[in-house]
């Protein structure tokens, strides 16, 4: 878990796409608004490491991968 941030009361959540065979992550949005970050783990390693962004910086990302700026794999 991350050591500079207070993680105990994320939710992560699974993405309703997260079907496709385990590749997926799970972004904890409960705390966007009560600390400005939002942190990210590995579906398939619920205990392992977690990233966190500030979440202008997540909200940026969502955006451009709907607008498909990514492209797709």
């Amino acid at each position: 878990m991350d050591r500079d941030h207070d993680l105990s009361g994320a939710e992560f959540r699974s993405s309703s796409y997260s079907n496709n065979g385990g590749q997926c992550i799970q972004p904890a949005i409960n705390l966007h608004a009560a600390r400005g970050i939002v942190p990210v783990r590995d579906s398939k390693d619920r205990g392992g490491p977690v990233l966190v962004f500030p979440a202008p910086a997540w909200a940026a990302f969502c955006a451009a991968t709907a607008a498909g700026e990514f492209g797709a794999i």
